[in-house]
């Protein structure tokens, strides 16, 4: 009888579960459909530009070409530095900016006189805009005229260096570096702030050195929150555009170019839209790949710590 009862509820009980959590998803269908027009629409289109043959200059050339963009993209040298300096611009700028900022998280986590001020001071850079950062080191540091940078090594006697010309990829990861390592050293920061302290007294009373701590206790601790720097730093940093364009324009040539600076090179100024579709989604493609297997490593090592 039991049975039979609870076979006779167990529908009614399924719908009421299904009713429960559609009363609990609808309030954020709207969000969801928002995002859906927003983001793949879009990219649905992007899709169906880069199977096509279009040069806005020419109205004509509107034709499909099926995979032609896709191969023309890989065989296209150019794309390939673009796609290189990317890379460079990712690693070295995420890399870069971590070192300093655990350096510099390492040095605020300590008490002093006047700590807070420093530390809005440090904070300071990744609060300006892009823009600005931009036209701050093309301008006032790097500039070979008046630039505070030829100043200064012209102490030394030193001749004036055209640093956005003559080193235009170091001049634009100079100041992605200076903008960025704040946002590693806040991170890094909250990390050793939330580090048990008995632990750290017990291992002093031990006989453990400062560089023994920090090896083999608050190194590890940092772990997940150098992790999710690093992931959220090279998510952002993959797509500057505004660095590369008011510092040195891509150049010289496209010395200096990435990938998003290239692609808009070739859908604004050489109106080549389909090889310009194709180009962007090889690059989304791309970015979601690689923070697929970031994100992975990193509840990977969420989760093993909870363990």
């Amino acid at each position: 009888m039991s049975t039979a009862t609870t076979a006779a509820r167990s529908p009614e009980a399924a719908g009421h579960a299904r009713r429960e959590g559609w009363s609990r998803r609808a309030p954020l269908l709207p969000a969801l459909v928002f995002t859906i027009i927003a983001t793949q629409i879009p990219f649905l289109i992007t899709i169906w530009y880069s199977l096509r043959s279009w040069n806005l200059l020419n109205p004509d050339s509107d034709v499909f070409v099926g995979l032609r963009n896709y191969v023309s993209i890989f065989t296209d040298s150019t794309f390939r530095q673009a796609a290189f300096n990317s890379v460079l611009y990712t690693l070295g700028c995420v890399f870069i900016a971590m070192v300093l900022g655990i350096g510099l998280a390492l040095l605020l986590d300590r008490k002093f006189v006047g700590q807070g001020v420093v530390r809005t001071m440090l904070i300071t850079p990744f609060l300006i805009m892009p823009v600005v950062s931009a036209i701050l080191w093309s301008i006032s540091m790097f500039n070979p005229s008046y630039g505070l940078v030829n100043w200064v090594i012209g102490l030394v006697g030193i001749e004036p260096v055209a640093w956005t010309s003559t080193y235009p990829v170091l001049s634009v990861l100079i100041a992605l570096v200076w903008q960025w390592t704040p946002f590693m050293m806040l991170l890094v920061l909250a990390g050793l702030q939330s580090q048990p302290r008995d632990v750290l007294e017990a291992a002093q009373v031990d006989g453990a050195t400062d560089l023994s701590i920090f090896r083999y206790i608050t190194l590890p601790h940092l772990r997940r929150y150098i992790e999710l720097g690093v992931l959220l730093g090279a998510i952002y940093v993959v797509n500057t555009f505004d660095q590369i364009y008011l510092m040195t324009a891509g150049g010289p040539g496209t010395q200096s170019a990435n990938l998003p600076y290239y692609i808009y090179q070739r859908a604004f100024l050489g109106f080549d839209i389909g090889q310009a579709a194709a180009m962007g989604v090889v690059v989304v493609v791309a970015t979601i790949v690689v923070a697929t297997v970031a994100l992975r490593l990193i509840f990977k090592s969420f989760m093993s710590t909870e363990d």
